[in-house]
């Protein structure tokens, strides 16, 4: 075997291919002496010498890569100096309250899990979050990242992507809406993105929640009733429930909920900027995704009877 036939033949990968790691400080000698004994390339003098012919192999980089199984030695040192390291992907679903957010997370074993033993007020402070419980301060959306990045880095993303998209509707807002900060925007845009999954109802649905408090009504949205019982819910709303004292039971507190219940979507950020105009003040679940809206509560309450009492 010449050195034009080592450099250019197929390399001996599985058919699957295979992942290779170039950890931090490694050399083209030290990785080179690492395929040549995972029996990837046949000579190890040949792979120190095409170094010296081509000094661009030389200049790899960390991380971690995929090698299909046509590559010749020419293919896989080129890849190891182009960086092109292999991706990998993590969801955050809208609606998701930020404990599901760190259970994402937790699950992802490609991940540097830096935040595992945290509490909510050290990742906040970490983040610089003015707020205690960074809840709602997280955009959902699919992140890419490579192995090794850590779990912190990929919030810090999630969060400055939370913020620009805020920062961005609040700028925009309608005028004349019962908001003082940015981020009562965002605790309504969560109730929202909790009340429906139809984003056609949701400007609807955010003119009743804002009606309702330029009329000092209580609000009456069971997602916060349910946020605050935590994992003490079992997936029915009692009385006892809507009669707590919790701050997040909107059926006995004016106003907001103290934080945002969950982490909405762009286009809940959007309604509740943009509520749509109208008389209703009172909506009630159909059973089928959507909502059956009411001006006045003699309707509602026929609503109510016709869409949840008599089922």
């Amino acid at each position: 075997m010449d050195f034009n036939n080592f450099i250019d033949r197929q390399a001996n990968l599985p058919d699957a291919g295979i992942d290779i790691t170039v950890n931090e400080g490694a050399t083209f000698a030290s990785v080179s002496r690492e395929l040549y004994e995972m029996d990837i390339i046949d000579s190890l003098f040949y792979a120190k010498l095409s170094g010296k012919v081509f000094p661009h192999f030389t200049k790899i980089k960390k991380g971690e890569y995929h090698l299909v199984q046509t590559m010749s030695a020419r293919d896989i040192f080129l890849k190891l100096a182009s960086g092109k390291v292999k991706i990998y992907q993590i969801r955050f679903i809208e609606g998701w309250t930020f404990k599901q957010f760190l259970a994402q997370l937790a699950d992802e074993k490609n991940l540097r899990q830096d935040i595992v033993n945290f509490k909510k007020q050290q990742i906040a402070e970490k983040l610089s979050i003015e707020q205690n419980n960074p809840e709602g301060w997280f955009y959902p959306d699919t992140y890419n990242f490579q192995k090794g990045t850590s779990d912190l880095e990929i919030l810090q993303s999630s969060h400055n992507m939370m913020q620009k998209i805020l920062s961005k509707h609040w700028d925009e807002r309608d005028i004349g809406l019962p908001y003082e900060t940015a981020y009562e925007v965002l605790i309504m845009a969560s109730i929202i993105e909790k009340e429906t999954g139809s984003a056609g109802e949701r400007s609807r649905i955010a003119g009743v929640f804002i009606r309702r408090l330029n009329k000092n009504m209580r609000l009456q949205t069971d997602p916060t009733v349910i946020y605050g019982l935590g994992d003490a819910f079992d997936g029915d709303i009692k009385r006892k429930d809507l009669n707590s004292q919790s701050v997040y039971n909107t059926y006995r507190h004016k106003g907001l909920p103290p934080t945002p219940i969950a982490m909405p979507s762009e286009a809940s950020i959007s309604a509740a900027v943009h509520p749509a105009e109208g008389t209703e003040l009172y909506f009630v679940a159909r059973g089928d995704g959507s909502h059956q809206f009411s001006s006045t509560l003699e309707e509602h309450n026929q609503a109510v009877r016709k869409y949840q009492l008599n089922q």
